[in-house]
């Protein structure tokens, strides 16, 4: 067989496969990558050329992976795993650690606990992904991650993995300004019991979402819902026109927009409702580089302090 076909795809464009395949998103996916959506757009048309059909069925509003796009996930995944673990191999004398940090959180908003993380990202010697905890999971588990940084431990993975607790992230409530209890410093789900919540699929983080589905269960009333589109800032000018309200992590409350607030939960809510923060490896994990990496990151002072934004 011929090694040599310019008909292959490149790494590159398996890469850019992979990052929409993931974030089911062109603008996040670029933004992972590090690289603006056009380029990012043009490698997928040409993947597509090269495979010789749609890898994506997509509109204004959505992305899809077509069947051929879902078998191709599965081959892109082994091949770069395979190339990456080759790399590994033969660069096996440095110590290179691989970390994945939840997508859920801004850690550039996390002062103490995201130095800790760039003090690790030292020479590129650390790949860093964001993704759902789910997914950092499967990594974990397939060992083409080292330390995952995740919301909530998973429910049925304890026998697989070792979850060292970090620290708890608050709530916050997006709501429309125009509301009256946006004059209030702090909001109950009792306040704005008229306003639908955006929510998110149990798939995305199940005890996350059955923590707060709990609590909701409480409530003297129904708590209505509407589904959380796949764009977070479609989401929050959605709340800006009056259309509901979300809860978000502190650290990810930092898009303003006019008819947008962001306001705490009363203490009795956000004891309920909060994000409890791991960073997680494989079980009997005893590797040098791995173990330093975690004491680095428990290590210091208890809680990270936020970076304060104007909410």
């Amino acid at each position: 067989m011929d090694s040599i076909n310019n008909q292959l795809p490149s790494i590159k464009q398996l890469q850019c496969f992979l990052a929409v395949a993931q974030e089911l998103n062109f603008r996040r996916a670029a933004e992972r990558l590090c690289m603006t959506q056009p380029p990012l757009t043009r490698h997928i048309k040409c993947l597509e050329e090269i495979i010789g059909c749609d890898l994506f069925a997509r509109n204004t509003h959505e992305v899809h992976l077509t069947d051929t796009g879902l078998l191709l996930v599965e081959k892109a995944t082994y091949l770069i795993s395979e190339l990456a673990l080759f790399m590994r191999e033969i660069k096996s004398e440095k110590a290179h650690l691989r970390i994945g940090l939840t997508r859920t959180l801004n850690f550039d908003n996390i002062s103490e606990f995201g130095n800790k993380i760039k003090t690790l990202m030292v020479e590129d010697e650390i790949d860093t992904q964001h993704l759902t905890s789910n997914q950092l999971l499967q990594f974990l588990s397939k060992g083409q991650m080292d330390i995952v940084i995740t919301g909530e431990r998973s429910l049925h993975s304890e026998h697989d993995f070792e979850f060292h607790w970090i620290y708890r992230e608050p709530l916050l409530l997006a709501m429309p300004s125009v509301h009256p209890c946006s004059l209030q410093e702090k909001v109950s789900f009792t306040d704005v019991s008229e306003l639908p919540l955006f929510w998110f699929s149990r798939n995305s983080n199940p005890v996350f979402y059955d923590k707060c589905e709990n609590y909701f269960q409480q409530l003297p009333f129904l708590l209505k819902r509407r589904k959380e589109p796949d764009d977070s800032l479609m989401m929050l000018s959605s709340i800006a026109r009056g259309k509901g309200m979300a809860l978000m992590p502190r650290s990810m409350c930092t898009f303003n927009q006019e008819g947008l607030c962001y306001r705490e939960l009363t203490d009795d809510v956000a004891q309920c409702l909060n994000i409890d923060v791991y960073a997680a490896t494989r079980k009997n994990e005893t590797r040098e580089v791995v173990m330093n990496g975690i004491n680095s990151l428990l290590g210091g002072t208890s809680v990270p302090q936020f970076n304060e934004q104007q909410i």
